[in-house]
């Protein structure tokens, strides 16, 4: 499995639309997931070990991100085929054991991962009120590592900056994860 790092924030990127299925088998637009403020999408499947270092600490901020008014939605992007660990069964699961309060979508075509340029899991997507990308890094300073007194959220504290002043910090920090497992 391949360890790739994000590429930063493309200025004026405007949010593709989508309409994916949710773990309980509804079918979900971007429109359905914005908030007031904007939202997070972010790119991660069930067997990655970067976003399994992460996940609880992704969980908690988005419920913090949903109290400031942006939508949250997880997508799963990766070849269940390839990857059975991925499997929509399996994404049941995670979530579950996980306690997620947010959708979490499979693109099973890929389409919307490719639309996004999306290159790993995680691959964290903080857009504001109008869909425009103003974040795109990693959740926090700690990394895959665990998470201590010194860590920094930069995920929650960039979008907590747009939602207050409508600015976010010019210093982003990459994600690093697994390569999507492409078709």
């Amino acid at each position: 499995m391949a360890l790739l790092h994000t590429p930063g924030a493309q200025n004026n990127f405007q949010a593709p639309d989508f309409r994916l299925k949710n773990i309980d088998g509804r079918m979900i637009s971007l429109a359905e997931i914005k908030g007031d403020k904007g939202f997070v999408l972010a790119f991660i499947s069930n067997h990655c070990p970067y976003v399994k270092a992460i996940i609880e600490r992704f969980v908690r901020d988005a419920a913090g991100l949903r109290a400031l008014g942006f939508g949250v939605a997880a997508i799963m992007p990766n070849d269940t085929r390839a990857y059975p660990d991925d499997s929509f069964e399996n994404m049941k699961k995670f979530s579950e054991t996980h306690g997620f309060s947010f959708p979490y979508l499979i693109d099973e075509t890929q389409e919307t991962a490719r639309a996004y340029d999306a290159v790993c899991t995680p691959d964290l997507f903080g857009f504001d009120a109008g869909g425009v990308l103003q974040y795109r890094g990693r959740l926090d300073s700690a990394g895959p590592h665990p998470a201590d007194g010194a860590t920094v959220r930069e995920l929650y504290e960039a979008m907590r900056m747009l939602a207050e002043t409508g600015v976010v910090p010019t210093q982003q920090f990459p994600s690093m994860g697994c390569s999507i497992k492409w078709r």
